[in-house]
């Protein structure tokens, strides 16, 4: 049945339920990423075109990961980083919410539960290892050639809750990117209508994105890992294994890093 709505054209027809649903899905969509890794991209492009217009290359200059809030004050800067692993955790409650009211379980409809712990931590272990020392050869190799810049992955106080935090971090990447650019971005592209290489382009090309902000080399090593979690996801159906693998690679980063730097040569 068709609904009359009012217009200074005068009177038409109402969309259709099906146009409607497609238009409030991409709508949904957008949002979802403009509160998320979509504003990320966009601030990582910025800080990026920023390097590259700093006088010296792109080699000379650095990104700081997981760096101190309140310097000098350890119980404020505690605050502020649980307070910001927990604020960026807020749209994955989101999707949560948002696929609840579809009509399917959460994020259970994308694998992440406890459904299948071990098996989803082995397959992820094994992904972990492979991707995280490609990832750490592409980083050093694109450095050495000028296109990215010195990561910095901690730069935290040596308090009791340095590693306990970084590990929280770790975790907290990984389950916003695995649920928003592969479970929660595919589906939702494959109901507006996209293919599956379209979508595959789509969620790997945003997780480049909002890495550039290392530089060339972070995005270039960053797409080619979305194009193999994005396989790995439709062939296992769970991002519960991705999210173990990201989290076991940043954490391998964030605290090895705490634990070597300074310590070994050839660490910058």
């Amino acid at each position: 049945m068709e609904v009359a709505v009012a217009s200074d054209e005068g009177v038409r027809p109402e969309l259709s339920r099906q146009t409607l649903s497609r238009r409030v899905l991409g709508t949904e969509t957008l949002l979802v990423l403009a509160l998320s890794l979509g504003a990320s991209g966009v601030s990582a492009l910025i800080s990026f075109v920023g390097a590259l217009t700093e006088p010296g290359g792109l080699a000379d200059q650095s990104a700081h990961l997981n760096s101190s809030r309140a310097p000098g004050r350890p119980w404020l800067d505690l605050a502020w980083q649980l307070f910001g692993i927990a604020t960026a955790l807020v749209p994955v409650a989101l999707v949560a919410h948002l696929l609840l009211r579809e009509g399917v379980p959460g994020l259970r409809a994308l694998g992440l539960d406890r459904r299948r712990p071990w098996p989803d931590l082995g397959w992820g272990a094994a992904v972990a290892a492979g991707i995280g020392g490609c990832g750490l050869l592409l980083y050093f190799g694109a450095r050495a050639a000028g296109f990215n810049l010195t990561v910095v992955p901690e730069g935290l106080p040596d308090v009791w809750w340095k590693y306990p935090v970084l590990v929280a971090a770790a975790v907290q990447n990984s389950v916003v990117e695995e649920v928003i650019v592969v479970g929660y971005l595919l589906r939702r592209l494959g109901q507006l209508g996209w293919s599956p290489w379209a979508a595959l382009a789509a969620s790997s090309l945003l997780r480049g994105s909002y890495h550039l902000y290392q530089g060339i080399g972070g995005f270039l090593g960053n797409v080619a890992m979305g194009v193999v979690f994005v396989l790995l996801y439709r062939r296992w159906g769970r991002v519960g294994p991705l999210v173990a693998a990201h989290a076991l690679i940043d954490i391998v980063a964030f605290a090895g890093y705490g634990l070597l730097a300074g310590r070994v040569g050839w660490l910058p």
